[in-house]
């Protein structure tokens, strides 16, 4: 009997779900622990498939009764691995995915186990948008709680700083909106501190005018990555904001739409995301063209989910994945020779460097206003190995961690919370900085054991 709960108790508990509670041997459990990273492969004692917030509430009050380990699955993305935990309650909230889009508020509900696909198709049919990541399998929830950025932060900040107000089912099992004017401390603290203050059923996000965006990428020949990414350090900063464009080290996958002379290549490029007027798109994109001569240039007008869901294909869930991440204010020439040096031995296909551009908006939001207290970084870096094979995951870690630590003496410190491993207390106590002591405070008043841990902790303040 899944954790020695007896008969009578588990019959209970899945009676009272509207979802269904999946222990090990029964039909569906195999498939409902699969986690995104593969890497990662952890046999929950009970996985409970909440369909409604009760659903919720029953799951949290059972695992703090029976003292489990309790793992909270969004949208399942988590790259390291806390989606899920060995031996304890999983509780997945992916049959939660609902969308509601109030247009003349020009806001959004999302409930926790949504995905960006989802988000973006929703407000999309409204004209609307909200920043959040670059990849639509991606969940909001944790996408959310970690800070989010993607392709309209420059414009409209991070997601958080577009949040609104949150649902959350807290670790005494009661049930709490938290917004500015009510549980504010939970508020603020939810908004880059993770999961570790509740489950957080629904999100309210603020959306902003967003239909098609010119956007796409330029591709330099290796050779001119220190060129490029020279140039690039200038550029992004003083553009304007409706101009965004991550600078990537990568191999041109062997597909359409990449011609095939490009196929299985490493380059350097930058994926970019134009919101400002069409006609004036090519005038913002021509000093990249003139800095080096591309290999390609594959820029158009598109809806912007089509960009938001351009990399799904590339990561589908099951592979292989290890990264590192860090806040960088400057790129000094330094820290371009050993980017350089380091991309020439792209281990895989599906490996990659990426510097999102964290400016713009972002730093119109005061360092101690959320906890995401990097707020004079000008870019969110991440070094990711990726491969399907699990012999590879070796080899894969070894880069990204080399990679890493050559890297890291020219970051800012800390990093952008979802692209963390297990890298223990003092990486988090650096990415929040002068922030940590306040969330340890909020985390001692909302859930005082740690009954939320199975994240990037945060401790309880004692």
């Amino acid at each position: 009997m899944a954790m020695g709960l007896e008969k009578a108790m588990m019959d209970g508990f899945r009676s009272s779900l509207r979802g269904e509670v999946l222990a090990p041997g029964e039909c569906g459990y195999e498939e409902a622990r699969q986690l995104y990273n593969a890497a990662f492969d952890k046999h929950p004692a009970l996985i409970a498939r909440c369909a409604a917030v009760e659903d919720v509430v029953a799951a949290v009050r059972l695992g703090r009764g029976r003292r489990l380990d309790i793992a909270i699955r969004g949208g399942g993305h988590n790259g390291g691995g806390l989606a899920s935990v060995e031996g304890g309650l999983v509780i997945d909230l992916r049959g939660m995915n609902a969308i509601r889009v109030d247009p003349g508020a020009r806001t959004v509900t999302a409930q926790g186990g949504a995905l960006l696909r989802d988000l973006d198709q929703a407000t999309h049919a409204f004209g609307l948008a909200t920043p959040a990541g670059i990849i639509s399998t991606t969940g909001v929830g944790g996408l959310t709680l970690g800070g989010g950025h993607g392709y309209l932060t420059r414009k409209h900040g991070l997601t958080i700083d577009n949040l609104i107000s949150a649902d959350v089912v807290l670790a005494d099992g009661s049930f709490v909106t938290a917004s500015e004017t009510e549980h504010e401390d939970l508020f603020w603290a939810l908004r880059g501190g993770g999961g570790n203050f509740g489950v957080v059923t629904s999100f309210t996000l603020r959306l902003h005018p967003v239909t098609t965006v010119v956007g796409g990428p330029t591709l330099w020949p290796l050779e001119a990555a220190r060129d490029v990414l020279s140039w690039y350090r200038e550029f992004q900063p003083a553009a304007p904001e409706d101009v965004f464009g991550f600078f990537a080290f990568l191999t041109v996958p062997p597909v359409a739409p990449f011609p095939a002379q490009l196929h299985l290549k490493k380059m350097c490029g930058i994926v970019w995301c134009y919101t400002g007027p069409k006609e004036q798109a090519a005038d913002a994109f021509a000093p990249a063209l003139r800095v080096a001569k591309p290999a390609l240039h594959g820029v158009q007008e598109m809806p912007y989910p089509v960009l938001q869901g351009a990399f799904d294909g590339l990561y589908p869930p099951g592979d292989q994945w290890y990264w590192r991440g860090d806040f960088v204010k400057e790129i000094p020439d330094e820290a371009i020779a050993r980017h350089v040096e380091f991309a020439a031995r792209l281990p895989t296909i599906q490996s990659t460097v990426h510097l999102y551009p964290i400016d713009g908006a972002a730093h119109r939001v005061g360092k101690d206003e959320t906890p995401f207290s990097h707020r004079d970084a000008n870019w969110s870096q991440v070094i990711v190995g990726v491969d399907h094979d699990p012999a590879r995951a070796d080899a894969l870690r070894s880069w990204a961690v080399e990679y890493w630590e050559a890297i890291h003496p020219y970051s800012a410190g800390g990093a952008y919370v979802n692209f963390m491993m297990d890298e223990g207390q003092e990486r988090i106590r650096a990415t929040y900085r002068d922030n940590y002591a306040r969330l340890a405070r909020v985390k001692a008043q909302y859930d005082p054991d740690n009954l939320f841990h199975v994240n990037q902790n945060i401790r309880p303040a004692r």
